[in-house]
């Protein structure tokens, strides 16, 4: 009687690496990587597929999640997500998370003027029920001409650059008006001769 041997599941260095090689012919390879110092990241496979697409790998510092910021405010707003619409229960966050990908990528964001998704498609993204309207819409647009919804579309794409220049510009100004929030609401302390102080030990020293 032979015994059939399980089949081991994929190593996670190869799955990374073939998230990557599948997300680069679509949106194109990034100048530069930023990621933790995980093993799925450092390894040498990785570090071939870095090479092959003229990528430079940095690695955040130990310990500090503020090095990753951008990808810890979206975690955040993913769990966020989760945790109303599903439970705090973990276990069948997995097969919602398609949808609250979905749901985050087509929301508003206030810093960057736009969504995420017309940040990267350069159009706004449509539901199922506004695609039949959409579409009649479009059509008596353009008299069933499908050369002018091409140029249409043309138009959008060659726009894009211009609309990522503009949500860099939002997201600085936003964050200047935040900083001016929060500095609003530093009192300022006058101390005395002889006054008693907590001095941090990473503080300038007095002149």
């Amino acid at each position: 009687m032979g015994v059939k041997q399980k089949r081991s599941p994929p190593m996670m260095p190869e799955f990374v690496c073939k998230i990557f090689e599948t997300l680069f012919p679509r949106f194109g390879a990034p100048r530069a990587i930023i990621s933790d110092r995980g093993t799925h990241f450092c390894n040498d496979q990785f570090t071939k597929v870095m090479l092959k697409y003229g990528v430079t790998h940095r690695l955040s510092t130990a310990y500090h999640p503020q090095t990753s910021g951008q990808v810890e405010v979206s975690n955040r707003g993913l769990k966020r997500i989760l945790e109303r619409t599903v439970g705090e229960n973990r276990a069948s966050w997995s097969d919602k998370l398609d949808d609250a990908l979905w749901a985050f990528r087509t929301a508003y964001k206030t810093p960057i003027g736009c969504t995420p998704y017309k940040l990267v498609y350069g159009k706004a993204c449509h539901l199922p029920i506004e695609l039949e309207h959409k579409a009649y819409w479009a059509l008596k647009h353009t008299n069933f001409d499908i050369q002018t919804a091409g140029d249409h579309r043309k138009v959008q794409l060659n726009e894009l650059n211009e609309l990522r220049d503009q949500a860099y510009e939002n997201s600085l100004i936003y964050k200047e008006k935040t900083k001016r929030i929060h500095d609003a609401k530093i009192k300022n302390r006058v101390f005395n001769v002889g006054d008693r102080v907590l001095l941090s030990l990473h503080s300038k020293p007095l002149d």
